[in-house]
């Protein structure tokens, strides 16, 4: 098991300008060395507390879609393309950019032979997290979080989990142990959360 404070020792290093094509985020080893945030991360599960690793993809309240590269060596985060021009997501009323904290759980995958709920099989990628938590995480970011359920949505005919999720540091995390709280404690979270991802994805002025 991996504490929290060798977690907090990965950092990152870019290349390239942010929002440009060019543009390359690695994850820097406490080595000094660059690793793969797929690879390399620690899933550090631990079953009785619950937490697991989360490596950030995309801050809350940000606009750009950012992921973990499967192609190209070292696996950086880039920001996603479609048809050539990067993507950005539009506001979907009541929030700003993406309403949580998103990235990926590193030493997992979807299985895309595996058949699961409604014969749908993995989306061949980490499982997805969406971390509630107040505070804005950072592109590269490498955390600590608190497993509190899942919700199960499907993406282009492909089963997608995102893993629902708060930082072990957050002002509540002390108080959120399962779904349940969350509906509790933060009343039609789930609800917007659900909507959110059906509505994001609508064509804007931009590339969605």
């Amino acid at each position: 098991m991996f504490s929290r404070a060798f977690i907090r020792s990965f950092s990152s290093v870019q290349s390239g300008t942010k929002h440009t094509l060019n543009f390359k985020n690695y994850l820097k080893l406490p080595t000094g060395q660059i690793g793969s945030y797929f690879h390399d991360v620690p899933l550090s599960l631990n079953k009785q507390d619950k937490t697991v690793s989360m490596v950030v993809e995309i801050g809350k309240q940000t606009h750009g879609k950012f992921e973990i590269s499967k192609e190209i060596e070292g696996n950086p985060i880039v920001q996603d393309t479609k048809k050539g021009k990067l993507r950005f997501i539009k506001n979907v009323f009541p929030f700003v950019g993406y309403p949580v904290n998103y990235g990926a759980i590193p030493q997992t995958w979807e299985d895309p032979t595996f058949v699961a709920l409604e014969q749908l099989k993995g989306d061949n990628d980490p499982l997805d997290v969406v971390e509630i938590g107040d505070v804005k995480s950072h592109l590269g970011q490498v955390k600590q979080v608190k497993v509190l359920g899942c919700l199960g949505l499907i993406d282009d005919g492909e089963l997608d989990w995102k893993i629902v999720a708060v930082d072990v540091n957050d002002k509540r995390a002390s108080e959120l142990n399962d779904i349940v709280d969350v509906q509790q404690k933060m009343p039609g979270l789930l609800d917007s959360l659900r909507e959110w991802f059906k509505d994001y994805k609508i064509p804007d002025d931009g590339v969605s």
